[in-house]
């Protein structure tokens, strides 16, 4: 579909936009030449309705707060931590930052205050801008000296009356953007090897590791994408931006490439509601992780167990005929059934009564749907084909700024990860097979971890993924699995579980811990408990130690999870247990659960337990 201003096209914006080098001159490119167009749209609570800013403005905008913090001297480099929920104003915050050749370091809007006080340490921020003060507080009474930080902002509050002489200086919006206007001239921008941001992921080592990501990195990445996806969004196009924007992959695709596309952007009220805001904004293009989808798909199933069985028959009749004639498009084999010589008739007559009544929930527009972070249940992905809405998944790490690969609209087959990015090399390592990666939009290390660089960075320029990977006859990628132990959720996020493991048998009640987590929502994990601390806990909330059912109760599992995360303080809120199983049965090497070296053998527990983990996240999967 094209624009209907003669000669917009997304091919040409995309000729126009190959001229930026750097990541600032994608807004400033389309306020030049589009400044009535909407860039942005948030809702506002206090008019109760949504409001928008277009190109021209933004662009204003940004250029106010970069005298804002011209005036707080920070050097060329400087690293400013922004720990907002995803807003206008983080965008104004990450451009002015990038704009000013300083160096953003995003903060997770829910991550623990040990977390964010660990990362603007480590980062050495010399400034935060936040909205609320009592965010800041948090982060202060973490008792961590933040010695390199002297200016906290707050976007939605006032200069607070009372502050502390010893820490850093405390600045309410209107006092800070005032600040800005005795400066004249602005500092030069960045150029396209300076640091665009340093993104913390977790690792191995359980504290989180900066990620150095250049301008051409990001910029370079953005470009690949774009080229890959064909046909490039559309100038018309809406996307809804919900993940958080401290991760990569939203950062990448769902804010620098549609803001450089010249696109609208609309920010979710909250996660709550998204689903009534896709009804309500409808957006053409929607990033997302595999929650989202088996959410829905939970709820689909939920709802057709209450169904009559004709109802139930037609669901599935819909998705069998809209998966063969999906498969035969994507060059997959095509399943074997009665009448399937029907397809063609059928499929558009069960798609108008069954399928898009479903795809009206997220919105009616709906022209890309972007699947990244962790992998797509093989169930879930399936079901959404079969109803023509198919997601488009990809791979990537955020050491890649962050896309590697993908599916596309021209071939798109679930099971695999898509094509390789044309402006990237990638081989198989000979006997592991792990997938090794060279190209432009390739990190250029670790803050301040030369080893751990070194041990994933060689010195030509291949980087180590850690995943297992094969291709298919088509030359499209399928992942095999993992040669590093880490867990990585359904929401894309990464917790290395021997480490937190660690973490949570540093309380005294729990004998043996067994992490897990790997494809769902959030971490749960198993505990052999100590039997002396056992009958201590029982007795504290009034239950028999020796009835093996009291340890299911709600009580008890609230008091179990609520002393876990006090022990995994240390960690981002991501990998705090949600859910747990507690035993009094001990594993050991006699039983097959441990190792000669005592440590645990994940794939028995897993067997042992499979029922216990079931459990664990069906309630969670109906909600």
């Amino acid at each position: 579909m094209k624009n209907t201003i003669c000669g917009d096209t997304s091919a040409s914006r995309l000729a126009e936009l190959k001229a930026c080098r750097t990541l600032p001159e994608f807004v400033a490119l389309r306020a030049r030449l589009i400044p009535e167009k909407i860039a942005l749209r948030q809702f506002d609570r206090i008019a109760n309705d949504w409001a928008e800013i277009t190109y021209a403005e933004l662009n204003l905008r940004i250029s106010t707060w970069r005298k804002a913090l011209s005036a707080l001297n920070l050097k060329r480099g400087a690293r400013v931590a922004i720990l907002l929920n995803n807003s206008v104003n983080a965008v104004l915050a990450d451009q002015a930052v990038m704009a000013n050749a300083l160096i953003p370091v995003p903060l997770h809007a829910i991550d623990t205050p040990g977390s964010l006080s660990f990362i603007m340490s480590d980062s050495d921020a010399e400034c935060l801008i936040t909205n609320k003060f009592e965010r800041w507080q948090a982060i202060a009474s973490t008792g961590d000296v933040l010695t390199s930080l002297k200016t906290v902002v707050l976007t939605d509050e006032a200069t607070p009356a009372n502050q502390s002489p010893l820490g850093p200086r405390v600045l309410g919006i209107d006092d800070w953007l005032a600040l800005g206007n005795a400066v004249k001239e602005l500092p030069a921008g960045p150029e396209p090897e300076d640091l665009a941001a340093i993104v913390y992921t977790s690792g191995t080592t359980g504290k989180p590791k900066g990620v150095m990501l250049t301008h051409n990195n990001v910029v370079s990445n953005v470009f690949a994408t774009l080229e890959h996806i064909a046909p490039a969004p559309e100038p018309d196009y809406g996307f809804l931006s919900f993940l958080p924007l401290s991760h990569t992959f939203e950062r990448t695709a769902g804010y620098y490439l549609p803001l450089g596309m010249g696109c609208t952007v609309t920010f979710t009220r909250s996660i709550m509601l998204l689903n009534e805001d896709l009804k309500l904004v409808r957006p053409d293009v929607l990033i997302s992780v595999p929650r989202i989808y088996e959410r829905i798909y939970a709820r689909i199933n939920d709802k057709l167990k209450k169904a009559p069985k004709y109802a139930r028959w037609l669901f599935e009749c819909c998705v069998n005929v809209g998966w063969r004639n999906f498969c035969r498009t994507n060059r997959m084999p095509v399943p074997s059934a009665a009448f399937m010589w029907l397809d063609g008739l059928t499929g558009p007559i069960l798609k108008k009564l069954i399928a898009d009544k479903i795809t009206r929930q997220f919105g009616g527009k709906l022209k890309v749907a972007i699947a990244g972070g962790a992998a797509l249940n093989n169930r879930v992905a399936r079901m959404f084909c079969g109803l023509g809405l198919a997601p488009i998944q990809g791979y990537g790490m955020t050491e890649t700024s962050p896309i590697i690969a993908g599916n596309s609209l021209r071939i798109n087959q679930p099971d695999t990860v898509g094509t390789i990015f044309p402006n990237l090399e990638v081989r198989l390592a000979p006997e592991t097979h792990e997938i090794q990666v060279r190209g432009p939009s390739v990190m250029k290390g670790y803050w301040k971890r030369p080893e751990d660089t070194a041990r994933v960075l060689s010195a030509d320029g291949w980087l180590s993924t850690g995943d297992i990977g094969e291709f298919t006859k088509d030359g499209l990628l399928r992942i095999r699995g993992r040669i590093k132990e880490i867990i990585v959720t359904s929401t894309g996020e990464k917790v290395p579980p021997v480490d937190l493991e660690l973490a949570l048998e540093t309380d005294p009640l729990f004998a043996q811990t067994f992490v897990v987590g790997e494809g769902r929502p959030f971490i749960s994990f198993i505990a052999v408990l100590n039997p002396d601390e056992w009958k201590l806990l029982a007795t504290k909330l009034n239950v028999d130690p020796n009835d093996h059912l009291a340890m299911s109760g709600a009580a008890v599992r609230s008091a179990v999870l609520k002393r876990a995360r006090a022990a995994a303080a240390d960690f981002p809120h991501y990998a705090l247990p949600r859910n747990v199983t507690l035993t009094l049965e001990p594993w050991t090497i006699e039983n097959g659960f441990l190792t000669p070296t005592l440590k645990l053998k994940r794939a028995p527990l897993t067997a042992r337990f499979s029922q216990a983990i079931e459990e664990m996240y069906a309630s969670h999967a109906r909600a």
